[in-house]
């Protein structure tokens, strides 16, 4: 059996499965309206002062959106693993390198899909909102930022993906992702100098290409490289347990 067939199989399955559909409608709706209630209640008292970031406003609710991502990412990667499936899935396909990729690709195509319209939309309706500290459209960073929306919930959901096949759960992975991500960026980045452990880590680092002119240690590319070596390091952690302990 060839990658194709195996991609169509499962890119069937996630766009027929009603509550995957759901999440990514949510992943949407929230970090676009999080995005729109920021720009239009903030921007006026962050306008003059050093922290006002017109890009990084414009997609204020990436922080609640990268949450999203990782339920997606976890549901998809865990779906197998309810009701005996993996035994299924498997005898469908022996080959677990076909599954398994063609599985990631499937998530990162749907949220990458996902991210980039919400990206666009954030940007496109926040300018208006937020007024005249906004950036012009001719400014790259505002593109940059676009695609690095979508790029940042893709490695995101990835991450999840890698972490839910190892744990076999996707109520696991959310109890070990949500903290890194909601607890353990902002108390690392209170405790160390200059935040600089915390910049390091996965959301952290891949926000970078969401803010106008970075002044940490990573730049806005350099930030998704370093999200990028968490995925790859979660997914490559997901394949050796599917290759070793799951049948």
């Amino acid at each position: 059996m060839t990658f194709t067939p195996v991609l169509r199989s499962e890119w069937i399955k996630a766009r027929s499965l009603p509550s995957l559909n759901g999440i990514l409608v949510l992943l949407l709706a929230v970090t676009v309206g999080l995005s729109l209630l920021g720009s239009a209640t903030l921007a006026h008292e962050a306008k003059g002062t050093a922290d006002f970031d017109p890009v990084l406003l414009s997609f204020f609710g990436i922080n609640f959106g990268q949450v999203i991502a990782i339920a997606f990412g976890a549901a998809c990667a865990s779906g197998p693993y309810r009701d005996n499936g993996m035994r299924v899935w498997l005898t469908a396909v022996p080959r677990r390198g076909l599954l398994y990729s063609a599985n990631l690709t499937v998530i990162g195509a749907l949220t990458f899909s996902v991210g980039l319209v919400t990206g666009v939309i954030c940007f496109l309706v926040g300018r208006p909102l937020i007024g005249d500290g906004a950036i012009g459209l001719d400014d790259p960073v505002g593109w940059r930022a676009m695609l690095g929306c979508a790029v940042h919930l893709t490695l995101m959901a990835l991450i999840a993906a890698g972490v839910a096949t190892l744990l076999r759960s996707s109520a696991a992975t959310m109890g070990v992702l949500i903290p890194l991500v909601l607890m353990l960026s902002f108390v690392l980045g209170d405790v160390t100098r200059g935040g600089s452990i915390a910049e390091f880590l996965p959301d952290r680092a891949g926000r970078q290409v969401l803010v106008y002119d970075p002044t940490g240690v990573l730049g806005p590319w350099t930030g998704l490289a370093v999200t990028a070596c968490w995925a790859a390091a979660a997914i490559g952690v997901g394949w050796m347990a599917l290759r070793r302990r799951d049948s």
